[in-house]
């Protein structure tokens, strides 16, 4: 059996493969509630063969938010319209279902990606003041984050444990905190972004004091068999910002609170200054130095990981725990089929799809029969 296809136990929740769904903005919702497009996006996902599928960052409340097309499950509408979704998930697919929830931070207020991705002035119809650290712009000419006050950053503590409440409601799976790509746990962590002078800034330990406060929190209401995981920029790719050292004591932190992942991603604090050499696996060194430091904490690698034979490799060499793909889940749902085809793999599928498997490939979806009149 090809590495990639074995099972692995994170917490309470055991997945069937190494293959995760990464988490997806849609730009999509309503007042922070899912509607139609997310019953198909997530649908053909959750039949996808994966391990796991990760729903988009879900803000922990309206001004959280990165976009006012975003997902969020901050109110009882939020709640019920996200229901709906899991309940025709749950009728066809077998796959765990986790949720990424987060906070914009300083990059809140933004149009969509697709109508330009800049910031809307917070005195505009559809836009509000950003939070941050200290007030900094998120990019040079932009107005500056407000910082946030000490009650202030206790309130979003707060809030992220009430989502993890209504998550545990709807019965999610598996809980991953964004505290990547510029957001505002990442925002804390990184010197470039947290100028504070008080003990939520300064050191190290007192950057990582927000994210770790966060996991508690969430931590203490979801329910224990549930994993929660962490998603991190492991560096910033700019010389003085947060970097692979610092997050090695992050992850040694997460791991002593009961972390059940990382997931390794890099970048977006500091998008005029950073240099990222794109290239498929570009971040799996980042995946594998964590790897190697803290033993027994389960890594996720990420980026650009498009190619079957990679992703194996990734795993059996001991780099990555798992690998996550994101654009290339967009532009292929089925990639899990194809990369169990060329690995000589199977993985679950609707029996609605069984006799579509390739003759060359007959057994992928499972030894089924099929008969017809």
């Amino acid at each position: 059996m090809p590495h990639l296809f074995t099972p692995i136990q994170l917490g309470g929740l055991t997945l069937p493969n190494r293959i995760v769904i990464a988490p997806m903005c849609q730009y999509s919702a309503v007042d922070g509630s899912a509607q139609d497009w997310h019953m198909i996006h997530l649908g053909q996902l959750a039949i996808s063969g994966a391990g796991m599928l990760i729903i988009e960052a879900t803000a922990v409340s309206a001004a959280g938010r990165i976009t006012p097309g975003c997902l969020g499950l901050y109110s009882d509408a939020n709640e019920a319209a996200l229901a709906r979704v899991l309940r025709a998930l749950r009728a066809h697919a077998p796959i765990p279902v986790a949720m990424q929830i987060g906070h914009a931070g300083r990059k809140a207020s933004s149009e969509a990606p697709w109508d330009g991705g800049g910031l809307i002035p917070a005195d505009a119809p559809r836009g509000w003041q950003t939070v941050g650290p200290s007030a900094l712009p998120q990019l040079p000419g932009e107005p500056p984050a407000r910082e946030l006050s000490r009650a202030e950053i206790r309130e979003i503590v707060d809030a992220f444990a009430a989502t993890a409440a209504r998550a545990a409601r709807l019965g999610i799976d598996a809980l991953e905190l964004h505290a990547a790509h510029g957001y505002l746990l990442h925002s804390f962590l990184s010197p470039l972004a947290n100028q504070r002078g008080d003990d939520y800034g300064g050191s190290l330990e007192n950057r990582m004091r927000l994210v770790l406060e966060v996991f508690d929190a969430v931590r203490a209401v979801f329910p224990r068999e549930r994993p929660v995981g962490v998603r991190i920029s492991a560096s910033d790719w700019v010389d003085g910002g947060w970097d692979v050292a610092q997050s090695i004591a992050l992850a040694q932190a997460l791991r002593a609170r009961g972390c059940a992942w990382l997931d390794c991603s890099s970048g977006g604090v500091a998008p005029a200054l950073q240099k990222i050499p794109l290239r498929p696996g570009y971040q799996v060194p980042f995946a594998e130095a964590i790897r190697q430091a803290v033993p027994g904490l389960p890594i996720i690698a990420v980026g650009l990981i498009t190619d079957p034979h990679m992703a194996e490799e990734i795993v059996a060499s001991g780099k990555s725990d798992m690998v996550a793909l994101a654009r290339g889940m967009l532009y292929n749902p089925r990639w899990p089929w194809h990369a169990a085809a060329a690995l000589g793999a199977t993985v679950t599928a609707p029996r609605q799809y069984w006799r579509s498997a390739p003759r060359e490939h007959a057994e992928v979806l499972g030894t089924v029969k099929f008969g017809a009149r």
